[in-house]
């Protein structure tokens, strides 16, 4: 298919649209903020394959704590060595695509121009919101056919469905043990969407209680300046406007809070620290603002609501440490430019290859298997 009237990129040109393209949609990313390639990120990408006997992977390795005491004194300490354990979190590949087309013909080099220029910034904001879609349902546990905002997605023809991508087959619901929700009387308890109530909802209490639970159940924190550790907790501004009303909350800011309009009673921040753990609001954390209210017989099910009579509102927050999600992020897009009826109409379409999942252990402290890197918190709101 002829070309011509579309003044075509050159094969270099299209490696710096390619990257100019990914640098943009990752700046657009809300998740990729919190990305890095070591251990010691809150979403580790891996950016390389890995050879193995399988094959080419991409792959993320976990080390368990050691778990002996050591060998005393001038006691034998060879043939008592401890395996050093590790667990290979295989993240599975696939390539989402999206593409747009102008209607009409490109009478000059200055149209075509500015299509590649729009067509940039429309495909990288439907990436990079998809990509952020995906890794909160990926933390949550939520399948890839419901929306971010509890609805059910409406199923298309396969290969038109985000639920349709490798790695959504990798999507499971958090570990007993990583999933807590909010009891208005009794604090922090068994995580179950069917027990929500209209009361439960965040306090200053919540993160206090919440940040204790997940160090004394060994989520790892992200190490900082001077070694400390810092988690992070992801709510829906929804969730965050009920922590800003709650009155403890208020109380510490008034009280310990910096004086004058940088104060966060008044600056109007998506993200603020709380008891040592940065608190941030972010759209795409799962809701049930678009889920049907049902009745006692919905209770639980995916495109309801919670609570007994699937009535309630809830969010999945989301309290995270290292290494959190794992995410797969292979090569460059792949950019095509196509034109159609004649050359009268042109279109541009992006690729990408990428992964998610949730990396998972077998816990020393409890026996069983855990979610690596976080606890899901539901509240009502």
């Amino acid at each position: 298919m002829a070309n011509t009237n579309f003044a075509a990129l050159t094969s270099e040109n299209l490696t710096i649209w390619s990257r100019d393209f990914w640098r943009v949609a990752r700046n657009m990313s809300f998740i990729n903020q919190f990305a890095g390639s070591g251990p010691n990120a809150m979403v580790q990408r891996i950016s390389e394959l890995t050879q193995s006997e399988k094959g080419a992977r991409a792959v993320i390795t976990l080390l368990a704590d050691m778990t002996g005491d050591g060998i005393v004194g001038d006691n034998t300490l060879e043939g008592n060595e401890e395996a050093l354990r590790a667990y290979d979190i295989v993240v599975q590949l696939d390539q989402l695509r999206f593409a747009n087309r102008l209607a009409g013909r490109l009478a000059d080099q200055k149209s075509v121009v500015n299509f590649r220029e729009h067509s940039r910034d429309a495909l990288a904001y439907a990436m990079a919101d998809r990509i952020d879609q995906l890794g909160f349902l990926t933390m949550s546990g939520v399948s890839y056919a419901v929306k971010n905002n509890g609805a059910l997605r409406g199923v298309l023809n396969s290969g038109q469905n985000l639920s349709d991508l490798a790695f959504s087959s990798d999507v499971t619901a958090p570990t007993t043990n990583r999933h807590r929700r909010w009891d208005a009387t009794n604090g922090l308890v068994a995580g179950d969407v069917t027990a929500v109530v209209a009361a439960d909802t965040i306090e200053y209490s919540t993160i206090v209680a919440l940040k204790a639970y997940a160090k004394d159940n060994y989520i790892r924190g992200i190490r900082a300046a001077g070694n400390e550790e810092v988690f992070h907790l992801f709510v829906t501004p929804q969730v965050m406007a009920d922590l800003k009303l709650d009155s403890d909350f208020l109380a510490n800011v008034r009280n310990a809070g910096v004086r004058g309009p940088n104060n966060e009673l008044f600056s109007g921040s998506s993200s603020l620290m709380v008891d040592g753990v940065m608190v941030h609001e972010f759209r795409h954390v799962f809701n049930t603002s678009g889920a049907t209210s049902g009745a006692s017989g919905n209770a639980g099910a995916n495109g309801y609501k919670w609570g007994a009579n699937a009535d309630i509102n809830g969010s999945a927050c989301l309290f995270v440490g290292a290494q959190a999600l794992a995410m797969a992020d292979i090569g460059l897009p792949d950019i095509v430019e196509d034109v159609f009826d004649y050359g009268n109409q042109n279109g541009i379409s992006i690729g990408k290859i990428f992964g998610f999942k949730k990396p998972k252990y077998n816990s020393d402290h409890n026996g069983a298997v855990e979610d690596f890197g976080i606890v899901r918190l539901d509240v009502a709101y």
